[in-house]
């Protein structure tokens, strides 16, 4: 057996009848379709295979970089350039070309640099593009001659040569004197001509005369009109100007012609590089055209692999086989052409292996069969596929197929003996690395023989390493797969629902055949029906029940999995929303806090403002006034910056509260805890009112015996242990302290939102432990502010409430004592 040269050369994958059967031309007609030159769609209608794997790996790749530029904005250039391959070859052996066939090429010759200058600009991101379609740049001095020689409208210029611009100036200027003079004789003859104006007949220039009086005009009669009323007659006198006026076009005609064999031997100097810049135009069409190609049927580029058939490897050496074709979600191109709506399915064959396709008429197996061979074509010729990303594709190095009605009366052939001869031919060409298609095999004879024919094919189609999928009805080939893992069933659905097929492909299993369904279907009566099944032998309706059964399992199973992802998806969704929620919930704690750091800057300005203030009063002459108040102003500036003054967030975890102190044990230099410092202290100065002085370290406080602990270890607590309760800074509930933690901010709210949040933070306040909270709802209308102080009345949980002091916001916010 011949061995499979990844390298090398490939037999012609498409044989006519290959071609024939799968439609090859008409992939190629809608790839030339959209081809914007009459060589790129002539290229493309001829579109080549590869013979190597490099040349089909350049090929996709030339393809890929063009989809890529279309999907980025900048398509690959093409525009309509005139053929030119026999003009060129005229030019080869000296033949001078017209004036349309050299500005003919001057217009390929400027679509060759637009192509090489986008080409250029764009070298990093579509090398192969750039390689495969470059173009000699030397065409441009070409292309700056030809266009310095003609005009815009295309006529040949005067400057085109020193001496067709003097014959032409000469030819203007005869013409001039002999306009002049016949104007001068339209004037002085007026009575015998039929009109005022003057004609040319056969380059001469003449008067129309009328008929009856020519012989009073000297001339040389020219032409009659169809009438014969009118004279055609050229002046005497204008003989000789005439005669000069011939003989300068002749001059001219002549200088054209050297003209424009001058300039077709200056493209023959470079015409072998015309000519492959007309190529590589046409092939960057092609390119082009295939990635618009690509946008419109959703092609994608599949893998292919290096060593798709084991290098020669046989079937019967065994071992693991790499995957020779694998689509997922494959398509038929065609069908998506046409516009035809296409169930995708999933298409996988292994060389040495043979995939048996089952299932109602009319299902999609042929369908099936076409879409692997066109794929299979349409990678060696280097085109992306019609499947999802992800797939993979050998490169085959032929296509077999019989698919279709051959009968061919000529010949005296039936159906069932042109397809065994096509057989015959395909068993004689199959060997690794080719892809056998065959649609009802060994179908339109005797089932019991053509099963049995079917099944030997297959086998030596397996045997001889081809790559193989057969649509069948016969049972027997479906119970192959049961005992030889050499064949894999596949099948199409039909649902019984409906009563129609579904033409998803699934693969490991069976179908029914269901030709009694489809009769139900399309009319048969109910009697005739009952008698067929009575006809069935019981082997048969077994197998046939036996694949219903599989199929409707399978779509039980289709169906979960639908609902399994459509519940994934929900869960997604359901997750997004929350993180977005989450998200937006902590933007709100952040502006919270940024608010509370204001609020604390603003707090500290005030008070170094209060202590420059009292500072400024000291500096001066004092009153004893003076003294006091600065003295008050220090004492408020070090509560607010003091441990457990404003200017501190207090943590959550406060110790439990100590026993009150006896007043009578109050004196100089006794030890207090002093719970707004969190620290015991001494007293240094006992004051009237119940007040006194205390120093902690460096810190001094005036406060109240009220205020005061005992600095014995607090006594053991009695509530349960299943609930840490966190106390916060209403420990002296006369002046509570407002933190981040006993605050909620109801600003922007609406009254019944407002009210919703503040009891939702009463409840979360007991849970935490908080004697008081802070509801901050602004000033506004004073529709917020009323109906939370309303709501916070009629809590349970409320034991009084009052509105903020102007340190804590004013009317602007209210203060809850919480019941214990």
């Amino acid at each position: 057996m011949m061995d499979y040269n990844p390298e090398g050369p490939f037999a012609d994958p498409c044989p006519t009848k290959t071609r024939a059967d799968l439609e090859w031309d008409r992939v190629l007609e809608a790839l030339a379709e959209r081809c914007a030159s009459r060589g790129g769609k002539r290229l493309a209608r001829a579109l080549p295979f590869a013979s190597t794997r490099a040349e089909a790996l350049t090929a996709l790749a030339e393809v890929r970089e063009a989809v890529e530029l279309a999907r980025a904005g900048e398509p690959v250039p093409s525009r309509d350039v005139a053929e030119l391959e026999d003009a060129l070859d005229r030019a080869r052996i000296g033949a001078a070309l017209a004036n349309e066939e050299l500005r003919a090429v001057l217009g390929l010759l400027e679509a060759a640099r637009t192509s090489r200058q986008y080409l250029q600009s764009r070298r990093q991101i579509a090398p192969a593009l750039h390689a495969a379609c470059a173009t000699n740049p030397e065409l441009d001095a070409v292309a700056r001659e030809l266009a310095a020689a003609f005009d815009p409208d295309g006529t040949l210029a005067d400057r085109a040569s020193p001496r067709l611009e003097a014959l032409r100036a000469e030819r203007r200027a005869v013409r001039e004197r002999l306009v002049r003079r016949l104007e001068d004789l339209i004037q002085k003859h007026e009575d015998i001509l039929q009109d005022r104006y003057w004609t040319e007949r056969d380059g001469r220039y003449v008067l129309p005369v009328r008929s009856d009086a020519h012989e009073r005009f000297p001339g040389i009669v020219h032409a009659t009109s169809a009438s014969g009323a009118t004279v055609f007659v050229e002046p005497r006198v204008l003989v000789e100007t005439g005669n000069r006026m011939k003989m300068v076009d002749a001059e001219v005609a002549r200088e054209e012609l050297a003209i424009y064999a001058a300039l077709t031997a200056r493209v023959a100097e470079d015409v072998e590089s015309v000519a492959a810049a007309a190529r590589a135009l046409a092939h960057a069409d092609v390119r082009a055209a295939a990635a618009r190609l690509a946008e419109d049927l959703d092609l994608t580029f599949p893998d292919v692999p290096e060593d798709a058939f084991g290098a020669g490897r046989g079937a019967s050496e065994g071992g693991s086989r790499p995957t020779s074709i694998a689509l997922n979600g494959g398509r038929h191109p065609l069908l998506a052409l046409d516009g035809v709506k296409v169930v995708a399915s999933d298409l996988a064959m292994s060389a040495g292996r043979a995939m048996i396709v089952s299932g109602p008429n009319a299902g999609g197996k042929t369908v099936a069969l076409k879409t692997l061979g066109l794929a299979a074509l349409m990678v060696r010729a280097g085109l992306p596929v019609a499947a999802r990303e992800g797939s993979r594709v050998a490169l085959f190095d032929v296509v077999l197929t019989d698919v279709g009605d051959e009968q061919n009366l000529h010949k005296n052939l039936s159906t069932f003996s042109a397809h065994v001869k096509n057989l015959g031919l395909i068993l004689g060409e199959t060997r690794p690395g080719a892809l056998v298609l065959l649609d009802e095999l060994a179908g339109g004879t005797d089932p019991r023989e053509g099963e049995a024919l079917a099944a030997a094919v297959l086998d030596a189609l397996c045997a001889r390493g081809g790559t193989v999928a057969s649509t069948t009805h016969y049972e027997g080939l479906k119970a192959l797969a049961l005992g030889d893992q050499r064949f894999e069933n596949a099948s199409v659905g039909f649902d019984l629902a409906t009563m129609s097929p579904t033409f998803r492909l699934v693969v490991g299993v069976p179908g029914a055949s269901s030709a009694l369904a489809v009769a139900r279907r399309f009319g048969i009566p109910g009697a005739v029906l009952e008698r067929a099944e009575r006809f069935l032998t019981k082997e048969a309706v077994t197998f046939e029940q036996m694949v219903e059964k599989l199929s409707a399992e399978r779509r039980a199973l289709e169906l979960a999995r639908e609902d399994a992802a459509r519940e994934a998806a929900a869960s997604r969704a359901k997750r997004r929303e929350l993180e977005a929620e989450i998200e937006r919930l902590r933007d709100k704690e952040r502006g919270v806090i940024t608010r509370e750091g204001e609020a604390l800057l603003a707090s500290l300005r005030r008070a170094r403002e209060d202590l420059k203030a009292a500072q400024a009063r000291l500096r001066g002459k004092p009153t004893e006034e003076d003294v006091r108040a600065a003295a008050r102003a220090m004492d408020a500036v070090g509560q607010k910056t003091s441990i457990g003054g404003e200017l501190e967030l207090r943590p959550k975890d406060e110790p439990q509260a100590r026993p009150a102190i006896d007043p009578a044990a109050i004196r100089v230099g006794a030890r207090v805890y002093v719970p707004r410092l969190r620290a015991e202290a001494e007293v240094v100065e006992v004051l009237s009112g119940g007040q006194l002085r205390v120093t902690a370290g460096s810190l001094k406080l005036t406060t109240s015996i009220a205020e005061l602990r005992g600095t014995g270890a607090p006594p053991a607590a009695a509530a349960p242990p299943q609930r840490r309760v966190d106390l916060d800074a209403a420990a002296d509930p006369d002046v509570p302290i407002q933190t981040a933690d006993n605050t909620v901010d109801l600003r922007g709210l609406r009254a019944h939102e407002a009210v919703a949040m503040a009891e939702q933070f009463l409840d979360r306040s007991l849970g935490a432990g908080r004697k008081v909270t802070f509801f901050v709802h602004g000033h506004g209308t004073g529709a917020l502010r009323d109906a939370v102080r309303e709501a916070l009345r009629g809590s349970p949980y409320v034991a009084r409430l009052r509105p903020g002091g102007p340190s804590e916001g004013g009317d602007g916010v209210t203060v809850a004592w919480l019941k214990w």
